[in-house]
């Protein structure tokens, strides 16, 4: 035990006789330990009363004067951050200075309301809270657990999300979770092919942070409301939650809740996501020094708004700066002591600016030898970059918001190469260790295609079918790349076993359709599509392709005189798809020209003709050509001489010399008409 009298702390003397828990512990109790330590939450025991506080003194002593608890990485001086859990050096010294007087309570007027979450929420009640479709069954024991569950967002319409909230379910068994958004169901795809909820591994390409936001959930972590650089939630998308989960000694029913709050404003400025790192890590076995180190220099000016450090269990030493132009060097986070347990997105109190010209550096140092007490491997192996936490990673995050919408553009055209050739490197990295994982094959494909190199993509995807023949999605992947390089043959062969394997794959029978449709097999297709809109009507792809190979087909009918039935496809082609212009212009000219009486339809004409206008901008000489024409049917003399007039004009200088003659010949036609 310490002696009470003469104790100091960091040069500050209190009067031990003053601390009582009801005035001076709860308030720091309640504002630090409460958040993690009650019901429901990570902590194993709470923290809410002062019978609880009590029993668990000696404890709270040791692990605040050592800083284990409350958990806070980050050095102090390198960057001061929003909700620091870390406690001050007199807070530190009341707790020791109460437990060593023995724990007295005081005065029960001076203790303050004890904090209350709406529900659990402690952002309040949500605006709507969405949750997993069923539990995941986590094993009692074994190894940690990396699942992907996805879970169906129902919104009319879409929305601008402030803030975000994640129950983890069963906070113990879950380290961390990642949320992203996915607005192509192709991670429902992966969930509706594993037999479980969820699938094994990381989200795919297609789920990401939506407009440059950290969402996630750790031990800890204070989600937080933020209105001026509130995200967009477009309806029909779908919550990716990438979970980290560990074993408890006992069978845990994982179900994931997401609390959303909503607001009407936009956001004032959209942030970017960046990261730095390297994905070519290779750590041999009993070096204790190994350093990452990564750059990258501003094209514009920014504002860094928080940044997130990810790393295994290896590294010992993270550190990011900025070195300005000017010399000087802003620091940006530092942990000297990195621990895998506990990570955390750090929001800067303030922006930091910084200029154009401006270079970013992170620099991790890892130690893969006997003496790291974190180290996992017994003896040590060599651990190179990957996923799991078998492997090991080095990046750092940062939330960057650039003064404009076009300067954030500048920044993504400058900075997306560099991040999509280091996932190219993690990819090959990952590859060499393990050369049979079809879905690290599949990435790398992804990548490649990124990257502009199909041909590397093709044989990266025909390697992931060689490993997992009765994928069909390997099928479809691969179909479609060779669909896009106009192999036609091979690529309705892949989407035939991707049906086999999968008949209910609704974009596998669209991307057969557009096969179809290049070969000239225009009623083919039109069955393909039909099926994939039967399949999925929220295929939004396929009810596009049916109306365009619907419009084909009318205009061959037409062609053939069959005038009535070509309309019948039109109209149905419209239904599908309002915007359709090749339908809009085909159908104007047939009810503007037609000499029959029950077809010919001027003003109907005049108005398919405006809107094929309108959605091409008014940029198509051939649509305007039209809308002439149909002007020139309902009587408008002028206006079809003047629509006509600009309608030359985009064919002369468009180069389309036969439809600029055929134009000044309706158009000297117009012309007579008005003498």
């Amino acid at each position: 035990m310490l002696s009470v009298v003469g104790l100091m702390f960091a040069g500050v003397a209190l009067n031990a006789a003053q601390v009582w828990f009801n005035r001076d512990i709860a308030p720091i109790v309640f504002a630090h330990c409460a958040p993690c330590h009650r019901p429901g939450e990570a902590a194993p025991f709470s923290l809410l009363t002062y019978d609880e506080v009590r029993r668990r003194a000696q404890l709270i002593a040791v692990m605040t004067r050592n800083r284990s608890m409350p958990p806070w990485k980050p050095e102090p001086g390198y960057g001061e951050f929003a909700g620091e859990r870390r406690l001050s050096d007199r807070q530190v010294e009341l707790i020791q200075q109460w437990v060593e007087l023995g724990t007295p309570e005081g005065d029960a007027n001076d203790l303050p309301p004890p904090p209350r979450w709406a529900g659990g929420w402690q952002l309040g009640n949500p605006d709507l809270v969405v949750s997993m479709p069923e539990p995941y069954l986590l094993r009692s024991d074994g190894p940690d657990v990396f699942r992907t569950f996805v879970i169906p967002i129902e919104l009319p319409t879409g929305r601008y999300v402030r803030g975000l909230e994640v129950h983890p379910g069963v906070p113990r068994a879950v380290h961390h979770a990642n949320v992203k958004i996915d607005r192509t169901r192709s991670s429902r795809r992966l969930d509706d092919d594993d037999p479980g909820p969820g699938f094994d591994g990381g989200g795919g390409r297609n789920a990401v942070f939506p407009d440059g936001h950290f969402l996630g959930w750790t031990p800890g972590q204070a989600p937080h409301l933020l209105d001026v650089t509130a995200w967009r939630l477009e309806a029909g998308s779908d919550l990716v939650v990438e979970t980290h989960m560990m074993p408890t000694g006992k069978p845990e029913r994982v179900q994931v809740r997401v609390g959303l709050f909503f607001t009407d404003e936009p956001p004032v400025r959209v942030p970017y996501m960046m990261r730095l790192g390297r994905q070519s890590i290779d750590i041999p076995a009993g070096t204790r020094d190994y350093t990452v180190t990564d750059s990258y220099q501003l094209p514009v000016d920014v504002d860094v708004l928080s940044v997130q450090p990810h790393a295994h269990n290896l590294a010992r030493e993270v550190k990011g700066f900025a070195r300005l132009p000017d010399g000087t060097t802003t620091p940006l986070i530092y942990i000297r002591d990195w621990d895998f347990r506990w990570q955390d997105v750090y929001r800067f109190r303030r922006p930091i600016p910084l200029p154009r010209g401006t270079t970013l550096t992170m620099q991790y140092t890892y130690d893969n030898s006997a003496d790291n007490i974190r180290n996992p491997n017994r003896p040590p192996k060599r651990v190179t970059f990957g996923q799991t936490t078998a492997s090991e990673m080095g990046d750092l995050w940062l939330q960057l918001a650039a003064p404009t919408s076009s300067d954030r553009a500048a920044l993504d055209l400058d900075y997306a190469p560099k991040m999509l050739q280091e996932d190219i490197a993690g990819d090959e990295k990952t590859l060499e260790v393990n050369p049979n994982d079809a879905a690290r094959h599949s990435d790398l494909a992804f990548c490649y295609l990124a990257a502009g190199r199909a041909a590397d993509a093709i044989v990266q995807f025909e390697t992931a079918v060689r490993l997992e023949p009765g994928s069909a999605h390997a099928h479809y992947d691969l179909g479609t790349t060779l669909l896009n390089q106009k192999r036609l043959d091979e690529a309705a062969e892949h989407f035939d076993r991707a049906l086999r394997l999968k008949p209910g794959f609704s974009e596998a029978y669209n991307n057969r359709g557009a096969v179809q449709a290049l070969q000239g097999k225009t009623d083919e297709a039109i069955a393909s599509y039909t099926e994939a809109l039967r399949l999925n009507r929220a295929n939004v792809e396929a009810r596009d392709n049916l109306g365009s190979a619907l419009a084909t087909r009318a205009s061959m009918l037409a062609r053939r005189d069959r005038i009535d039935e070509a309309i019948g496809h039109y109209r149905r082609a419209l239904q599908l798809n309002a915007d359709l212009p090749a339908a809009l212009v085909d159908l104007a000219w047939i009810l503007a020209t037609s000499d029959r009486r029950g077809v010919r339809a001027p003003e109907e004409a005049v108005r398919l003709a405006e809107h094929a206008a309108q959605v091409t901008k008014q940029q198509d000489a051939l649509v305007l050509d039209t809308l002439a024409v149909a002007y020139f049917s309902a009587g408008r003399l002028d206006r079809a001489i003047s629509t006509a007039q600009a309608a030359l004009e985009l064919a002369s200088t468009s180069g389309r010399d036969q439809l600029a003659a055929d134009i000044r010949r309706r158009l000297e036609s117009f012309k007579r008409e008005r003498q």
